[in-house]
């Protein structure tokens, strides 16, 4: 019985190390990928406005996102910027390269979801709390009190993103409209308190907070 309890333990032990190690070669693979390879000319010709530097932020970007998908797990992620949704359309039409990144990213495919295909009305909004906690999360800013917005919800309005989502530190400002509609960053899903998703494992949490209107037209996960 001994043996077997022993047994058991290192099974188990073994089992949570290869799962470590496999977020980590995820999170490898994500980060060394060569985005700008495939995708820098493809964005210059659907947003020629920008300049190279500009697109090498959006592409940026677009391994931010990833990243919050890959800790997201199945959990589905909305797109805080239009910026990189685009770059991320653009990537998908590289179907061979784009399902061989998902397999390696994720162990899975990513499907592209707009909000008007998702099963229900709140899994957008659910979407973007989950996306700006793990953002915050993976910047070290506090979710609650933020000093600054992380990339994903900075970059449409730091390059003048006609349609962007354009989010807000001054929560007073945005309810009266000071930059158009803009949405309040630091009270998305605060309402009952920014539980969940604190960005300090890869595991499932809760997800049932309030939560203002917020933006983000897609997003990726949740099979």
């Amino acid at each position: 019985m001994g043996k077997l309890i022993v047994f058991s333990l290192l099974a188990l032990l073994v089992a949570l190390l290869w799962r470590r190690w496999g977020r980590q070669r995820q999170a490898a693979y994500i980060e060394r990928y060569p985005y700008q390879r495939f995708l820098d000319k493809r964005l210059a010709a659907r947003r020629p406005e920008l300049s190279p530097e500009q697109r090498t932020e959006v592409l940026a970007g677009l391994h931010d996102y990833f990243q919050l998908c890959r800790r997201a797990g199945r959990r589905m992620v909305a797109m805080p910027s239009q910026a990189v949704d685009d770059a991320w359309h653009e990537f998908i039409l590289f179907t061979r390269q784009y399902d061989k990144f998902c397999r390696h990213a994720f162990g899975r495919f990513l499907h592209h979801t707009p909000a008007e295909a998702m099963s229900s009305p709140t899994l957008a909004s659910d979407g973007i709390r989950r996306a700006w906690r793990l953002a915050c999360a993976q910047e070290k800013i506090d979710p609650k009190k933020p000093e600054r917005l992380p990339r994903l919800f900075a970059l449409d309005a730091s390059l003048g993103i006609a349609g962007g989502f354009i989010y807000q530190l001054d929560c007073m400002a945005a309810r009266n409209g000071a930059t158009g509609d803009a949405y309040c960053a630091s009270h998305i899903g605060c309402s009952s308190g920014c539980s969940g998703d604190s960005g300090s494992g890869d595991s499932g949490s809760s997800d049932g907070d309030g939560g203002s209107g917020c933006g983000g037209g897609c997003g990726g996960g949740g099979d």
